[in-house]
């Protein structure tokens, strides 16, 4: 295991807190690396695997690409709100061989469960006792509805935002996956406004009265198109509230079912 540490500029507290690329051996000669984040000692209550939509790219090694990492993807970008709950965040990156990318196919299918079992695995030796969930957005829910089902009990919760309900041409999204095939929790957030085509918001209500559904309202107008991250799509303007409202579900406290 290759350990890399950087610092980061801080959008959301000024600070610039050093933060941890962690590389683990997963597949044969396969890398698979994430990025830890980490509440102040003493405060850690819970972990949360981040999957973000699009490809999967984080780039961690990449200078360039982390300079952009808080103005992009909405769990890369809120992934220090979670830490101020007091939930680790474990940003994942797509493995050493997908380099140019997750295809839907890949999330869905086995050798990915394989590596984030592994890094669920990592985290449990780091954090042991705290219980740990999967939390993807967009396409990044693909990772965390198949890993949370082939997962099985390894997990302790799935939290499911902006999910791709839809299949498109070319990606089959979450089209034919069944929610009940996850044994542990589920929670759905979607915002009521987002206008990206896979990603319904009546198709989450729909699924109210069999998991718990949070409802996102509000926000500033759109600054990217519908399927893109400055959108209601990447919950813009509400992502502190969000994100406290996921924490809550996790430390099993009271929660809003409506954020407004």
């Amino acid at each position: 295991m290759v350990r890399l540490l950087f610092a980061l500029a801080l959008a959301f507290s000024g600070a610039s807190p050093a933060e941890d690329i962690v590389s683990l051996s997963t597949r044969g000669d396969v890398t698979q690396s994430y990025l830890l984040s980490s509440p102040p000692a003493g405060k850690t209550r819970a972990v949360a695997v981040l999957f973000p939509g699009g490809a999967g790219k984080v780039d961690l090694e990449r200078e360039a690409a982390r300079a952009l990492l808080d103005g992009g993807n909405y769990l890369v970008r809120s992934r220090r709100l979670f830490t101020g709950n007091g939930i680790v965040a474990a940003v994942i990156a797509a493995p050493s061989d997908q380099s140019s990318g997750m295809e839907d196919e890949f999330r869905l299918g086995s050798a990915h469960a394989e590596d984030i079992g592994r890094v669920v695995a990592d985290l449990r030796r780091r954090f042991p006792g705290l219980p740990v969930f999967l939390v993807g957005t967009s396409r990044g829910t693909i990772s965390a509805a198949s890993a949370g089902k082939r997962l099985g009990p390894g997990v302790d919760g799935v939290v499911l935002t902006a999910t791709t309900f839809l299949a498109t041409r070319r990606r089959p999204g979450l089209s034919g996956f069944d929610f009940s095939s996850i044994p542990s929790p589920l929670l759905f957030v979607h915002h009521v406004d987002d206008g990206c085509e896979p990603n319904p918001y009546p198709a989450a209500k729909r699924l109210a009265d069999r998991y718990p559904v949070i409802a996102v309202s509000g926000g500033p107008p759109p600054q990217s198109k519908p399927c893109e991250e400055l959108s209601p799509h990447g919950f813009l303007g509400r992502e502190g509230d969000t994100v406290d409202a996921i924490a809550k579900w996790m430390l099993k406290q009271p929660y809003p079912r409506e954020i407004n």
